[in-house]
């Protein structure tokens, strides 16, 4: 798999190494250690965007398998970054393709893309909706779509909505205020929490349940059709505040940030999970309240490491260092 050291590639990683006897997982050469540490898997660092390199490592796998999870991940980057959202969205899985072709054509590919692609609705959307991204990101995750319908490859198509859990970086919202609470917590700030826009409503899955929707399509789904990897119920990200801040240990206040702002922000975000649901069996089944709550203990167990490494005694440099 791809993306293995990101966020939902860690969690796909340690579900496939319990269903399967043998797993590879890349992760790009510039990234940081892996989120989770598996045993047993085979870990390499590739650059998607060199295909001789890509190549020869899928010449040497033969996998029978591919979850393709890297990418840019981060929608406000893409402002800022829309080439690089392109390059790293779309040209990348494009010359991954062109390597499965060439090495392994029998491969089922599943390409974790996303629900940015279709245009803004005020309804659930299905996979027959119209498409539309209104931001970088979703115009990169479309063209990664396109590269992956006419590459030949046999390849499984996501759309997945938003989803969070453990271990997700706090450039994301529910993540933010897990952290922010966490270190208030910790005595690490004030106990204000910074925020940006409450009332927008947003369908989100545990990433266990959507790495278990991406292990599920790779058996049961149909090349080339895709699938919306949702829940089907909206959240108001205000309401998902206020669930966190009712965990919280103590009194936390809350602050308008206009920095956390996006330059635009869909009002309304959220899928029709029939198809996956019909065709495979697959339904988000964690609760968000589980969700949540797994998050904050996360970070707060993070910072406690975070503060006990800051306390251990750096090791003395001998004179001849």
């Amino acid at each position: 798999m791809t993306g293995a050291a990101g966020f939902a590639g860690s969690h796909l990683l340690e579900r496939l190494q319990r269903s399967h006897d043998a797993v590879a997982a890349w992760s790009n050469p510039e990234s940081n250690r892996p989120l989770a540490e598996v045993d047993g898997v085979h870990w390499s660092a590739v650059d998607l965007l060199d295909g001789e390199a890509v190549e020869c490592e899928l010449a040497s796998l033969r996998p029978s398998v591919i979850f393709h999870c890297a990418g840019l991940a981060l929608v406000a980057e893409s402002w800022t970054q829309a080439a690089r959202a392109l390059q790293v969205n779309a040209l990348a899985t494009s010359r991954l393709l062109d390597a499965v072709s060439r090495t392994c054509p029998a491969s089922v590919v599943v390409v974790t893309g996303s629900a940015l692609v279709y245009r803004p609705a005020a309804v659930p959307l299905n996979e027959d909706d119209p498409l539309g991204p209104s931001d970088p990101y979703g115009v990169s995750k479309l063209a990664q779509e396109l590269a992956g319908l006419h590459s030949g490859a046999r390849v499984v198509l996501t759309r997945p909505f938003n989803h969070a859990g453990p271990r997700q970086p706090s450039s994301f919202v529910t993540s933010s205020f897990a952290r922010q609470i966490a270190e208030i917590e910790a005595g690490r700030r004030e106990a204000v929490l910074r925020v940006g826009n409450l009332d927008a409503r947003r369908d989100i899955t545990d990433v266990r349940d959507t790495v278990r929707a991406y292990e599920t399509l790779s058996l049961n789904g149909r090349p080339s059709r895709p699938y919306n990897v949702c829940s089907g119920v909206a959240h108001r990200v205000g309401d998902l505040l206020d669930m966190l801040l009712g965990m919280a240990r103590m009194r936390v206040d809350v602050q308008q940030d206009p920095e956390r702002m996006r330059p635009s922000d869909n009002p309304l975000v959220v899928g029709d999970p029939s198809r996956i649901e019909t065709e495979t069996g697959w339904r988000a089944e964690i609760p968000i309240e589980r969700t949540l709550s797994d998050l904050l203990d996360w970070w707060r167990g993070r910072i406690a490491a975070e503060a006990v490494s800051a306390r251990s005694p750096r090791p003395e440099r001998s004179e001849s260092e």
